[in-house]
């Protein structure tokens, strides 16, 4: 057998050994050319897309609950709900023994007739001293005329004594007539005296009356059995007492569901005392807390896109932005963070971002206080 051919036994051992080298350069050619493609991608998407879109997966679902608690202290009959129970505005929630509201609405309506029952006694005083007014003036009347009398009989007494007195030293007039004319002069002038005074005692007596009488009037001028004060007053009681006994029956303020019911049948409630709470799930919103440095282009009005860990990403929700917060969480502890130290570090801190839901899809996907939720919202909008 002729020997091999030297030269092409080292063409075919070359071909062999760079076969592998050709193939990794490929391979790694398209790594690269792939890797370069997804980064152009990822670049082209993140100008046109990313660059658009802020989010946070710290978000939880918040809502402005409505606390219920009762006006007046009085004891609970009987309690109609239970927590997780769906209420409408309206519904009845607790009874309060009324016995006591009842007790104090029939006092206060017996004030009430009593005041009525006053002012009509007060304007029957005032016609009763308006006829003295007019007696005293009949009386004043009476007491002049008998000072005129009095006056006229004074006057002819003493003309009378006076010729008899220019008589008696001729021994005309007799002694015993003297002394008669003259007894007759002193009682006519005590009878003016006495009609003199009868005149300002009349007077008196009618200033007292019209004086008691403007008084009186004083007391009901301008008003009417339903406009005077006592009576006005007095409604105003029973117009509280209605209330309180309307008020033994508690009624949901809101649309919700109940939750925190923290009161028991026979239990004494006082004013103020907090008796449940009602989440009003179909007006729910979300607090989103972002990071400072991703505010610098978030406005009031931007559309959010949310989706909730109890349905997953195939739920969407759409919401709009309508707030950021005063100040970060931080800053309204009870006792906030102390910067001012020679240890200090910065942190990054997240400010929440105030995004209300649509309604609509509340409905279609309920949601509860508390549960988490994913952000995004498109600051591309203004």
């Amino acid at each position: 057998m002729a020997d091999a051919d030297p030269a092409g036994l080292q063409l075919r051992t070359d071909e062999v050994q760079n076969k592998p080298n050709t193939l990794r350069k490929k391979l790694l050619g398209g790594i690269a050319g792939a890797v370069l493609l997804a980064g152009a991608g990822y670049g082209g998407w993140y100008a046109l897309v990313g660059s658009h879109h802020i989010g946070t997966d710290n978000a939880y679902v918040g809502a402005d609950t409505a606390s219920v608690t009762p006006m007046i202290a009085a004891q609970v009959l009987n309690v109609r709900v239970a927590d997780t129970q769906a209420v409408r505005k309206g519904d009845v929630l607790v009874q309060l023994d009324g016995s006591d509201a009842r007790i104090a609405l029939a006092q206060a309506e017996a004030e009430l007739a009593r005041a009525r029952r006053q002012y009509g006694q007060t304007s029957a005083t005032s016609t009763a001293l308006a006829a003295q007014v007019d007696a005293r003036n009949a009386d004043i009347a009476r007491a002049r005329a008998q000072l005129v009398s009095a006056q006229a009989d004074y006057e002819r007494a003493r003309v009378d004594l006076a010729r008899r007195q220019r008589l008696a030293p001729n021994g005309a007039v007799s002694g015993e007539e003297l002394s008669s004319a003259t007894n007759a002069f002193a009682s006519a002038r005590a009878a003016l005296e006495l009609a003199r005074a009868g005149i300002a005692q009349a007077s008196s007596t009618k200033g007292a009356a019209s004086g008691e009488l403007a008084a009186n009037n004083a007391l009901i001028s301008g008003t009417t059995a339903n406009t005077a004060p006592e009576v006005l007053a007095a409604q105003a009681k029973v117009a509280q007492a209605k209330l309180d006994l309307e008020r033994t029956v508690i009624r949901a303020p809101i649309d919700g569901v109940v939750t925190r019911r923290n009161v028991q049948i026979g239990q004494r409630v006082a004013p103020g005392t907090a008796l449940m709470l009602i989440v009003p799930v179909g007006q729910l919103y979300v607090d989103a807390n972002f990071k400072e440095g991703q505010l610098d282009r978030v406005k009031v009005g931007q559309p959010v896109t949310l989706t909730s860990d109890l349905y997953g990403g195939d739920v969407e929700y759409h919401g709009r932005v309508v707030g950021l917060s005063g100040g970060t969480g931080g800053s309204f502890a009870l006792i906030p963070a102390q910067n001012a130290t020679g240890n200090w570090i910065k942190v990054v801190q997240r400010l929440p971002v105030r995004v209300a839901l649509d309604p609509k899809e509340l409905l279609a996907h309920p949601l509860r206080v508390g549960l988490s939720m994913d952000a995004e919202i498109d600051v591309s909008k203004n």
